[in-house]
This record gives C-alpha cells, structure tokens and sequence, in this order.
C-alpha cells in the first residue's frame, strides 16, 4: 500500500508488485524445501564447492588470455545537462589467472543523472565477462579472479549526492562496452564487436480523454548486436543487461492512446565488417488524443557502437519528434524531458546497430548478395561498404569488377 500510494498510476503497476512477491515467496518454499531434505550442513558444503569451481573455471579461462595490458575506451553521449560526451577509459591487466580492471581516466562526476554507482560499475564489468565466458557458472566465485580498481574521483564512482538514475539502464552498458572493445584484442575468436547496448528508455505520460485517466507508457526496444568471428550480429536483440523488449504492438495500442505508424527492423544499421551487426529497430508513434509528456534516456546517439579489428561502426540512436508541423531533434540527442505532445504529435527512434566485426571487404560476396537481394543494402551501399560490385540487370555478383575494386 506505501509503494502504490506513491506511484502516479498504481493500478498498472499492482501486478508487477504481486508477481515480485509470488516470486519471493516462491523462492522461499524452494529453498526450505531443499534444507529440510538435505540438511544446512550439507547446503553450505554445496554452496562453497560451486563458488570453488566457478573460481577454478574462471581462472582456466583467463590463464589462456596472453599476459599484457589491452585498452579502450567508450563513451556515453552526455549527462543529459551538459552536451558533452562522458568518456569510460579502460585499462585490462592480465597476469597470471587474474585480470585487473583500471578505469583511472575517465571523466570526472557528472551534473546529469549518468553517474554510475560503485556496484554498478563492478556489475558491469562481471556481466561483460560472462557473455565472454557464459559456461562459467553464475556465483561469486567466477568474479574472484576479476580485480576492479576503485574509480575514484570518476563518474564510474558515484557519491552521495549524484544523482545517479541512468546508470543502471544506460552506463552500465557502456562500461560493458569497454570491456568487450579491450577484451577483443586479447580473445578475437571469443568476443564480439560492440552492440547497440542501450535500453531505448521512452516514456510517454498523459490523459486519456476516452478513459477518464492519466496514464504512462513505458517502452524499451531492442537493437543490434555486433558481429564475431563466426557470423553476423543479432537482429533486434535485447539490452546487453536484460532480457526484456517491448510488449506487442497489439497490446500498447490497446492500453494507450497512441497508434504505432511504423515498426521495423532498421535495416542496413549494422556496421560493415567480415560479419556485419546485427540491425537495430525502428518505430513511430502517433499520440491519439489528450495531452502527454514525453521523455528519453537513451545512448549511443553521438556515436555508433564500435566496430571491432576493422569493422565498421553500427548506425547511431536517432529521436525525432514531429510537433505542431515541425521537426525536433533532442540537443542531446539521445536524451531530453517533458517534451509537450498533444494529438497528431508523432515520435520516431531509431534503435542503433551492432558494430561489424572484421575488414568488410572480405566479407564473402555472396552474403553481400543476398543482404542487397532482401534489401537490407542498396547496390551502391554494397559497393561503398563491402566493395561489391553488382549487375545492375539481376544484381548478380560481377567477380572481375569485385575483385579490382577490393584490390584498389
């Protein structure tokens, strides 16, 4: 009742409440079931052997990893108060069967809300290196190995009173980011090139006139991931951080006022490279009727996700808002607040692309083919980006001029 009386709509957020709560409760029963059978002493050796293994499986992997120091640097596009880019510089020590994690150098604490607090900086930095090492059981044991040097007097490093609520969504994907542009230096066949790596944060407030009552739509897109050594990037996949992406169209329009124009994949997004990215999303909402507010806490809109030993980068984040007959573009471009809509107003994003991984133009012509025949490239673009050259009578592969133009 405390949380649902401060909660602007609480009767669309009482059954996340309740699913939270069965979940515990849940949870509880599982695990007094699995004490009762087998007994705490028994529990406790269980637990510490899996921390042992997870450790032991962890340093397995990082001793393969040649000893040197790999570097990088990611950037988030502002703090959404000042227009300036945040830089994450990384530092990756790897000695032994440790690896030791140094963001000394990066920008200093922000006036904007993309300070990153200490726990979510180390959170990153451990879930980059579980999509890197996936088989590595999930425990604290798998992250003794992994050594963060506190960031102090960085932005990575949040003290109270920084306000600090797009860390989690947003800059905790561009620490991720940091530690897959290092690590892929070091384990090429393992890591891939950056994905779109933003939660695509859109809310759009307001009064439904029909319905007699406020409400707020929530959504979050997904985007590209970037390509690997064995094959192209995810089309449309979640957040680096999440498993969650927007409810159906279906459903929005029947909980809102708004009606979605456009929905798609945002095709040609990915970055060039032997294995392209994979390509982001693109929609456009139009408000319905009553007045709304909208908002956007999102990234990668000054730059694309990096491409990876000489791919390409994947497009950009784009937001456009379309009101009173005129176009507007967030100074910040990826963020902005209460932007005043009222109906006939429309919202268009582009979700970025992953980043290409490899030099594109070796990239096998064939697959360039096929992306132009299902128009995800146009022929000029195959050309400009894979240095293909296509028949302009059934876009076949033209061998000679592919190979002259790759060579020159």
């Amino acid at each position: 009742a405390i949380i649902c009386s401060n909660i602007r709509v609480a009767d669309q957020r009482i059954g996340d409440i309740r699913a939270q709560a069965a979940a515990l409760l849940i949870g509880q029963d599982r695990l007094n079931g699995i004490l009762d059978r087998y007994g705490d002493e028994t529990i406790v050796e269980a637990i510490a052997e899996l921390r042992r293994r997870a450790a032991e499986q962890m340093r397995a992997n990082i001793a393969a990893i040649p000893d040197g120091t790999y570097r990088s640097r990611a950037f988030v596009d502002s703090d959404g108060v000042v227009n300036e880019p945040l830089t994450i510089a990384l530092a990756v020590e790897k000695k032994g069967d440790t690896l030791t994690f140094d963001f000394a150098g990066s920008s200093q604490p922000c006036a904007g809300p993309m300070n990153s607090v200490l726990a979510t900086t180390l959170s990153s930095v451990y879930l980059a290196m579980r999509h890197i090492f996936p088989d590595v059981p999930i425990s604290a044991g798998a992250f003794e190995p992994l050594i963060v040097k506190r960031p102090e007097g960085t932005f990575l490093d949040a003290r109270y009173p920084r306000p600090v609520s797009g860390c989690a969504a947003e800059v905790s994907q561009r620490i991720a980011e940091a530690v897959f542009a290092a690590m892929v230096q070091a384990l090429p066949d393992k890591v891939t090139a950056a994905p779109a790596g933003s939660s695509g944060n859109f809310a759009l407030g307001g009064n439904d006139p029909a319905r007699g009552r406020d409400y707020v739509m929530y959504q979050i897109s997904g985007g590209g991931y970037g390509g690997n050594s064995g094959h192209d990037g995810l089309t449309n996949g979640c957040s680096t951080i999440g498993i969650s992406k927007s409810p159906p169209v279906e459903i929005m329009e029947q909980a809102f006022p708004v009606l979605y124009r456009h929905y798609a994949l945002r095709e040609g997004s990915g970055g060039a490279g032997k294995h392209r990215g994979g390509f982001g999303l693109a929609y456009e909402i139009e408000i319905l009727r009553g007045d709304a507010r909208a908002s956007f806490v999102m990234d990668h809109g000054r730059f694309g996700p990096q491409g990876a030993l000489g791919g390409s980068d994947g497009e950009p984040n784009t937001v456009t808002v379309f009101r009173n007959g005129e176009e507007h573009v967030p100074p910040h471009l990826s963020k902005e607040q209460d932007i005043p809509l009222k109906a006939g107003d429309r919202v268009r994003v582009g979700t970025p692309g992953g980043g290409g991984y490899g030099d594109p133009f070796q990239r096998d012509a064939d697959q360039v083919q096929r992306d132009v025949a299902l128009g995800y490239y146009t022929p000029k673009e195959a050309s400009q980006k894979f240095g293909v050259a296509l028949s302009a009578n059934d876009l076949s592969v033209d061998r000679k001029a592919t190979e002259a133009q790759r060579a020159g």
